[in-house]
C-alpha cells in the first residue's frame, strides 16, 4: 500500500482525524468515502498500464515498493534500496507497472497460487475462499510515487482497473485475496467491497516486518453487481462500476500470448540472478525445501547455473514432481456416441501433457469412453485427437476428469513442447 510523506504535526492531526472518523457509523464512513471517489474516465495517454517485463521496469517497481514499504515501516531499508522477495521469483507471480511518460510511477503483484502457497496463508485461514469455485490470487506490493499519491484517479484507480481486466482476462482468477493494515481496510470495504475473512486482525503480519494486518477477499464474479448496486446514480468520476467494469481504457496494454496460458513469467536466468543473486540475497536465505521447489521448476542448465545448489539428499527428502509452469484454460468440446446417439460435451482444458490433459466439466462425462476431442489451445491454434476418459475428481465445488490422448496430433505436440521448453511467456511468442 502507498503512503504520503507527511510532517509529525500532519501525521498527528491525519489519526487524530481518523479516531474522530471511527465513531461515525459504518454505513455514514463508507458513503462518505464514496463520495470522495475520483475516477477519470478519459485518463491522459501519456499513461501507460503493463506488465514489467525488463530488468529496468522491474527494479523501478521494486524501488518504489521499497520506498513505500519502508516509510510505513512494513519493512526494514534494505542495503538495495529495493523490496525484492521470493514470490517475484515465481512465474505465477505477475507485477503490474504504471509508467508516465515512460516512468514507472506505480506498481501492483499478482500473486497466483504456485509452489509456495500464498504470503497471507501463513497468518490467515483461507478455508471460506477455498470452498468456492474458481481460482485464487493474492493482490501484494501496492505502491504509487510520491509525485503521484494525491489524486487516485491518475495512477491508483488505474492499476486497479488493470488488476481486474487481468486477472478476469487473463489469468482465469475469480477470488482476489489482500492483507492491509487496519487502518486501511475501510477504504477496501467501502470502495471496493472487499469483504474481511472470519480470522481477526493479526497483530503481526510477518510479510510486512510484524505490522498489524487484516485480510479481506473479493468474489471478481460477484462484483459487477455488488458494483453496481454501490455506485447506482453516481456522476462518471465518481462512478467505480461504470470504470472498472464498462469502461474501455487504451492505456492498458495487455501482453500478447500465442496459446491461452494464464501467466506471463518473465524471469529468465539473467534476471533472476540480477534481483536474488547480485542485488539481494533472497535465494541465499531459502531452506532447503524452497531451494529443490525452485529448482523443480526451473530445470534448466541455465537456470541451474544461478540458482541454489541442491544435493542429493535435499532432493530426497523433498520429493518432487515436476511443476506446471503454464496453466491454461482452453475451451474444448468431445463427441461420444452414448447408446447409439451421438453427444457433445462443452469443457476447459486447465492443464496438458504429451499423452493426456485436465479438464474442468460442470457436466457428468462417463468413464472409459473414447471419443474425440477438439481443444482450442491458442487464437489459431487447434488440435483434434482421439481420447480417452480416464478419471474424475470432486475439487472445491469443481468436478475434474483426466483424459488420455491416443495420438497427439502436431498442434498438440507443438503447443505442449513450446510448454514444456519455454520459461518466459516471450519463449512462446518465438
Amino acid at each position: 500500500m502507498s503512503t504520503t510523506r507527511r510532517s509529525p504535526a500532519q501525521r498527528w492531526l491525519h489519526h487524530a482525524m481518523r479516531r474522530i472518523f471511527a465513531y461515525f457509523p459504518i454505513d455514514a464512513r463508507f458513503a462518505m468515502y464514496r463520495a470522495t471517489v475520483d475516477c477519470d474516465p478519459d485518463p491522459d495517454l501519456r499513461l501507460e498500464l503493463k506488465v514489467a517485463e525488463t530488468q529496468q521496469e522491474l527494479e523501478d517497481c521494486f524501488r518504489i515498493l521499497h520506498d513505500a514499504y519502508v516509510a510505513r515501516g512494513f519493512m526494514k531499508p534494505d542495503p538495495a534500496g529495493m523490496r525484492v522477495t521470493i514470490y517475484h521469483a515465481l512465474p505465477t507471480t505477475t507485477t503490474l507497472c504504471a509508467k508516465w511518460k515512460g516512468r514507472v510511477v506505480g506498481t501492483i503483484s499478482i500473486i497466483r497460487e504456485g509452489v509456495f502457497g500464498f504470503p497471507l496463508q501463513s497468518n490467515f485461514n483461507l478455508e471460506q475462499v477455498r470452498k468456492n469455485d474458481g481460482q485464487i490470487a493474492e493482490i501484494s506490493g501496492l505502491a504509487v510515487h510520491p509525485d503521484f499519491r494525491k489524486s487516485g484517479s491518475t495512477i491508483l484507480f488505474p492499476l486497479m482497473k488493470f488488476v481486474r481486466e487481468y486477472c478476469v482476462g487473463m489469468s482465469d482468477t475469480r477470488h482476489l485475496l489482500i492483507a492491509v493494515n487496519p487502518d486501511h481496510i475501510d477504504r477496501y470495504e467501502a470502495l471496493l467491497f472487499f469483504e474481511r475473512l472470519r480470522d481477526p486482525p493479526v497483530t503481526k503480519y510477518d510479510f510486512a516486518n510484524d505490522a498489524p494486518a487484516v485480510g479481506a477477499t473479493l468474489d471478481l464474479q460477484a462484483a459487477p453487481a455488488i458494483f453496481r448496486r454501490g455506485y447506482r446514480d453516481r456522476p462518471p468520476r465518481k462512478d467505480l462500476h461504470h470504470y472498472f467494469f464498462e469502461l474501455k481504457m487504451p492505456n492498458i496494454k495487455l501482453p500478447q500470448r500465442r496459446y491461452f496460458t494464464t501467466n506471463d513469467p518473465v524471469m529468465t536466468p539473467e534476471l533472476l540472478d540480477y534481483f536474488f543473486n547480485r542485488r539481494t540475497q533472497v535465494l541465499r536465505s531459502l531452506d532447503s525445501r524452497r531451494k529443490a521447489l525452485l529448482a523443480a521448476i526451473y530445470n534448466s542448465p541455465e537456470y541451474r547455473r544461478v540458482l541454489p545448489p541442491v544435493s542429493d539428499e535435499e532432493s530426497a527428502g523433498h520429493p518432487l514432481r515436476r511443476h506446471q509452469r503454464y496453466s491454461l484454460r482452453a475451451p474444448a468440446e468431445l463427441k461420444l456416441e452414448i447408446d447409439g446417439v451421438e453427444r457433445l460435451f462443452v469443457f476447459n482444458v486447465v492443464e496438458v501433457s504429451q499423452s493426456g490433459f485436465q479438464a474442468e466439466s460442470r457436466l457428468d462425462l462417463p468413464l472409459n469412453m473414447r471419443g474425440e476431442a477438439r481443444v482450442q489451445l491458442g487464437r489459431q491454434d487447434w488440435s483434434r485427437s482421439e481420447v480417452c476418459v480416464v478419471r474424475s475428481k470432486q475439487s472445491d465445488g469443481s468436478r475434474f476428469y483426466g483424459f488420455r490422448v491416443s495420438e497427439p496430433d502436431d498442434t498438440w505436440r507443438r503447443c505442449v513442447a513450446a510448454l514444456e521448453g519455454g520459461f518466459t511467456s516471450r519463449d512462446l511468442l518465438q
